[in-house]
């Protein structure tokens, strides 16, 4: 359990206590944050008392703390403290699962994610990952420097891309994979189908990524506190409404691609998260997939190259546009 102690200053005056939190505590989300305020494991200690609160108590000469709802407006001097419970275990168990390995060894695996597939346990998720299929595949020898819940993994794509994925069977070989992916020379190229018709051949966004300041829920491109992100794009074909694109990472912040497309207002083809909310051709999910992974093998110092096909959705778009 971990307990903070925020006081609320003259620029946090006036917002909504979920708001300030989420700010304060950028690790979890607002939707969590008022989960607990429902649950009561925030409180609210009203006044500007120079002392901070004893355990059990207000703050020395405040009032006593109370409780609010998600929406209660903050001022300034007011005090607001936030538990953070332990969590919950999960109980991860390995699932037979048909898997499409592209390459394996006894350092790495590399399969080909279907769509729809969540990398590894989250909420809503707990049996039905690529690691619990990994897992009983490997016969869990899997690397464990991720903790219980993401043995192996040491990068993840979203739940409807596809494409290569490497997961690594030993620690030696996850921290050698893991300083490639910090230094950016592994190679990997992804294809897309994004909204409108891009002019130029190629281009390269260079532009930081971060939380949306306005919707937790999401990525964006953001100036004041963003992370270094360069995405490189080419033309791969034109159609009347829509462009497919060939995208090549220079570093992998969360959603990468999505964003940096969305920023140039070029958002992917099914994607409800930056683009339409109501996509066209009747698709769940963005269409993006992570066509080419290339490394130097953590044991033998080798570069490897490994290439997925386009899964059939894909292609069956692509002679869709092609005939339209």
């Amino acid at each position: 359990m971990q307990e903070f102690v925020f006081e609320v200053d003259a620029a946090g005056a006036g917002m909504r206590i979920d708001l300030f939190l989420a700010e304060k505590r950028k690790e979890q989300s607002r939707s969590y944050l008022q989960k607990l305020l429902k649950e009561g494991a925030v409180k609210l200690w009203p006044g500007t008392a120079a002392c901070g609160p004893k355990q059990g108590e207000g703050p020395e000469g405040g009032e006593a703390a109370r409780t609010v709802r998600s929406n209660y407006k903050l001022r300034a001097g007011d005090r607001v403290g936030l538990v953070l419970p332990e969590p919950a275990e999960l109980e991860l168990a390995p699932h037979p699962m048909k898997l499409e390995i592209l390459y394996e060894d006894s350092d790495v695996i590399l399969v080909n994610k279907p769509k729809g597939m969540v990398v590894h346990p989250a909420a809503g998720h707990s049996d039905d990952t690529l690691v619990n299929g990994l897992l009983y595949h490997c016969q869990g020898n899997l690397s464990g420097i991720n903790g219980v819940l993401r043995p192996g993994i040491v990068h993840r794509i979203d739940k409807d891309t596809t494409g290569v994925l490497i997961a690594c069977k030993n620690d030696n070989a996850h921290h050698c994979l893991a300083k490639q992916l910090k230094e950016h020379s592994v190679t990997r190229r992804y294809q897309a189908i994004v909204h409108g018709v891009i002019r130029e051949e190629e281009g390269c966004i260079d532009a930081p990524i971060g939380r949306n300041e306005k919707d937790r829920l999401k990525m964006a491109v953001n100036e004041r506190c963003g992370k270094h992100a360069v995405t490189h794009y080419r033309v791969r074909e034109r159609f009347k409404e829509y462009t497919f694109i060939e995208c090549r990472l220079e570093t992998g912040r969360t959603h990468q691609i999505r964003v940096h497309m969305a920023s140039i207002g070029h958002p992917l083809l099914g994607d409800t998260l930056y683009g339409p909310a109501k996509p066209p051709q009747k698709l769940k999910g963005q269409t993006l997939h992570a066509a080419v992974l290339g490394f130097v093998h953590p044991t033998t110092g080798a570069y490897m190259e490994f290439e997925a096909p386009l899964p059939a959705y894909f292609e069956e778009l692509l002679e869709k546009l092609r005939r339209h």
